[in-house]
């Protein structure tokens, strides 16, 4: 909640740099559509490799491992946990499919926070979902095996004050003063781990809660792109940028611009990956078709081609062309007009 408070945020200022950075981001906002609407078949595949993916990643980078293979069968087949380390992972799992399925329905509050967690530890006896017991510090361990303090959380008895705070300030600086979103969420993230409000899982529970505040914003890469691989694989720049950014945070005196930079080199990453690959896809017979026909019946008032032509893109014109002509044909859809300036509509039942 330190860098959600109002005088802290009106002194944040942005390079060009950094300004592109969410202009890129909101510009791959709005293509995202666009794709959801191509070959649902491979989107779901990509769909199931993704929450495999971030269950396997977001354990293991808190030293939590588990053979591929036994992750995708609890994904895909819904199988059991047999020891500790997987049913860490199918709490995890759990928590993805309940993001996935209700984020609409789940606001930014104490509660959703503590119900995340108790998730993860769904399979074990240890006490999830409760705020921690005593005080807590972050440590890292050195290469000759010594640890030190990284940085000392807020105390235990704070805890719930602070929770309590940061959600409140969250809803009021997205809702009320309507800040842009790229800035706020990984602002509360950041404020979020600072706190450090669990014995163990904070940096699970900090993942899930990026996904789900992303998701209120309609950034839903991680539908279909796993962030939890993308933060392993860059997991020294993420420690580094987290490192630096919590530095004087207690005292409201610390440098957001790494976390901030490092958040959404994170998710264009993501974007540019999701985009890679379903572009890269070669549709099968019929598809194109398929897809043109699903654009037709989504039209509520008169389109014409070039409209179709819009929302399909990479679909030639004559192929189109051939599908009106069909539907045509059907009595699907009747022509509003002739030549160039005809429009079609979709025949109601």
């Amino acid at each position: 909640m330190k860098s959600l408070q109002k005088t802290f945020i009106e002194k944040i200022q942005f390079t060009i740099e950094q300004s592109a950075s969410l202009r890129a981001l909101g510009e791959y906002r709005g293509r995202q559509e666009l794709y959801y609407q191509q070959i649902p078949e491979v989107l779901e595949r990509m769909r199931q490799v993704a929450v495999i993916e971030s269950s396997e990643s977001s354990n293991r980078l808190e030293g939590i491992v588990a053979p591929y293979e036994r992750i995708e069968a609890m994904v895909l087949k819904n199988s059991e946990p047999k020891n500790r380390s997987e049913q860490e992972v199918a709490g995890y799992r759990d928590a993805l499919a309940l993001i996935h399925e209700s984020y609409k329905h789940m606001d930014f509050t104490p509660n959703i926070t503590l119900q995340l967690h108790a998730m993860l530890y769904r399979y074990i006896s240890e006490d999830g979902g409760r705020w921690k017991p005593t005080d807590n510090e972050i440590t890292e361990t050195l290469p000759d095996g010594t640890k030190r303090i990284r940085f000392k959380a807020v105390s235990a008895v704070q805890t719930p004050m602070y929770m309590d705070e940061l959600t409140k300030l969250y809803k009021e600086t997205i809702t009320v003063e309507a800040r842009e979103a790229l800035v706020i969420v990984p602002l509360a993230i950041l404020d979020f781990l600072c706190i450090h409000p669990f014995r163990d899982g904070n940096g699970r529970t900090g993942r899930l809660l990026t996904m789900l505040l992303l998701y209120h914003f309609d950034y839903q890469v991680a539908r279909y792109i796993s962030l939890e691989r993308v933060i392993e694989e860059s997991k020294e720049t993420y420690y580094e940028a987290l490192h630096a950014s919590s530095q004087g945070w207690h005292e409201g005196q610390h440098n957001v611009m790494p976390w901030l930079n490092y958040f959404w080199g994170m998710l264009i990453r993501a974007y540019k990956e999701f985009e890679d690959r379903v572009g890269t896809i070669k549709p099968g017979r019929g598809t194109k078709t398929e897809q043109i026909v699903q654009t037709i019946e989504r039209k509520i008032g008169p389109f014409a081609i070039s409209d179709i032509e819009n929302d399909c893109q990479g679909i030639g014109r004559d192929l189109i062309r051939n599908v009106i002509r069909g539907l045509r044909d059907d009595g699907k859809i009747v022509s509003t007009g002739k030549g160039r300036a005809a429009k079609w509509i979709v025949k109601k039942d």
